[in-house]
């Protein structure tokens, strides 16, 4: 089992807990941006450019 690191969105620390910041009980996050899927992208890219469209 690997563990996540987290960061804080209050304290801005990062951190291996996952509910809450251990330094000032704030919310944390993963700083990890979203995996990228070919399969969600082609489910919204006609409305991503009507976006650019407009």
């Amino acid at each position: 089992m690997t563990k996540s690191i987290y960061r804080c969105l209050k304290c801005e620390k990062y951190t291996l807990n996952e509910k809450t910041c251990p330094h000032c009980s704030g919310r944390v996050v993963s700083p990890q941006p979203a995996r990228f899927s070919l399969e969600k992208e082609k489910k919204y890219s006609k409305y991503r450019r009507q976006l650019l469209k407009s």
